[in-house]
């Protein structure tokens, strides 16, 4: 579904209902995570997308996409492989860069909105 066409509109992004999106297991380090989002906007093309997303505590691999997100509620670390290690937590705004390998440790549940530009098309 693509809601390119959609009017403008708000929503209370901390009271935001969500729809599980399970881990495949193989990113679960540890504990029992779970996570929900929704999207809330994709562009025509399907390279940009905007939403929210949330997990529980526990610890997964993830290989990002190029996005900037801002944290809600929780608290994370971020460990980038080869690089810096992010301490994220309400007020934060992080940029992740496509292609990097990233270890959160999710300390408490996580909810972020995001602004996800994705290469080529995805449609």
């Amino acid at each position: 579904m693509t809601t390119h066409d959609q009017p403008s509109f708000a929503v209370h992004v901390p009271d935001a209902e969500l729809e599980p999106e399970p881990l495949d297991p193989a990113q679960i380090v540890s504990g029992d995570p779970e996570v929900t989002g929704k999207v809330l906007w994709e562009s025509a093309d399907g390279t940009q997308v905007r939403g929210i997303w949330q997990i529980t505590p526990g610890v997964v691999t993830d290989t990002e996409a190029d996005e900037l997100f801002v944290v809600v509620s929780g608290r994370a670390t971020v460990a980038v492989e080869g690089g810096a290690t992010l301490e994220v937590g309400p007020g934060d705004a992080c940029v992740l860069r496509e292609g990097d390998r990233t270890t959160w440790t999710v300390h408490e549940t996580l909810r972020k909105a995001y602004h996800i530009t994705q290469a080529g098309s995805a449609s």
